[in-house]
């Protein structure tokens, strides 16, 4: 399967307050498969969000090479088509809607393209489709939930049709119905619609469905593996300071006390099975 990012190597120094040089990035390497669902996740400063904008050219790399469909991020003639293969949704929905109407900012991002107006409507149609929210494209956003607009907000990045979506944790400002909401939005973009997801988090238990989960410490990845593997490892999770989720949590807390269950266990269904099986 052909890689859709390929990072060697990353480094991203900025300067901090004493004017010595500090890295948010050291060292990276990485490669996401096209339609593969990727998760990071750390805690805050452990360099995620730093990475993550490295892949739409947000940020140019220090040191080593960022490739998106084999287009290195650092050739300007390349930031343009590089930002239509991997578009961005962001913590604050409110950020990223620039009209009074939801189809019109749906419009927004093909307009900019120069795309037909014939094309952008159907762009409009099909994008609010598959975020569930075509009833409301004549409301206003002002008038919509947080969870919704943020719904709108990826409606707009996928009219633009990218190959690939990063998403810089998109629920951080949601209340758990609009996490619901969102997730089921981008494992919807991810299964039905081919999309390559990279989804950065801090809520564990987004990770669960991922294919692939990375845990950054101080600018490295520190952990990878698929969901069952890292949080499998709850005592070098704790280390992190990272929580995991509640289910593996319990399993985690229920060996402790001597029952003899799987640590890796990661829903409530598989849970039950095996305390019915005891």
């Amino acid at each position: 399967m052909e890689n859709m990012i390929e990072i060697a190597n990353l480094v991203y120094e900025y300067t901090g307050e004493g004017k010595e040089s500090i890295k948010a990035v050291d060292e990276v390497s990485l490669k996401v498969k096209k339609g593969e669902f990727v998760v990071i996740i750390g805690h805050n400063g452990s360099g995620k969000s730093t990475l993550a904008k490295h892949i739409n050219a947000l940020l140019l790399p220090s040191g080593g090479k960022v490739y998106v469909m084999g287009m290195d991020t650092s050739e300007e003639s390349y930031t343009w088509q590089i930002r239509q293969t991997a578009g961005m949704v962001f913590q604050n929905p409110d950020n990223q809607i620039v009209a009074t109407i939801v189809e019109e900012d749906v419009a927004f991002g093909p307009e900019n393209l120069g795309i037909e107006p014939k094309e952008i409507k159907i762009r409009v149609e099909e994008s609010l489709r598959v975020v569930d929210m075509l009833e409301f494209k004549k409301k206003g956003p002002h008038l919509l939930s947080g969870g919704q607009k943020q719904r709108v907000a990826i409606a707009g990045v996928i009219a633009m049709k990218p190959a690939c979506i990063i998403f810089d944790e998109p629920t951080a400002m949601l209340d758990p119905s609009g996490r619901k909401e969102v997730i089921e939005t981008i494992k919807r973009l991810n299964k039905e619609e081919g999309i390559t997801i990279v989804h950065i988090t801090h809520f564990m238990d987004e990770a669960v469905e991922a294919d692939r989960v990375l845990v950054m410490e101080e600018g490295k990845i520190a952990l990878e593996g698929t969901p069952r593997e890292v949080f499998g490892q709850v005592s070098t999770l704790k280390k992190y300071g990272l929580d995991v989720p509640q289910v593996t949590e319990l399993a985690f807390q229920l060996n402790e006390a001597g029952l003899t269950i799987p640590k890796d266990i990661l829903t409530v269904d598989e849970m039950v099975r095996y305390l019915c099986q005891l």
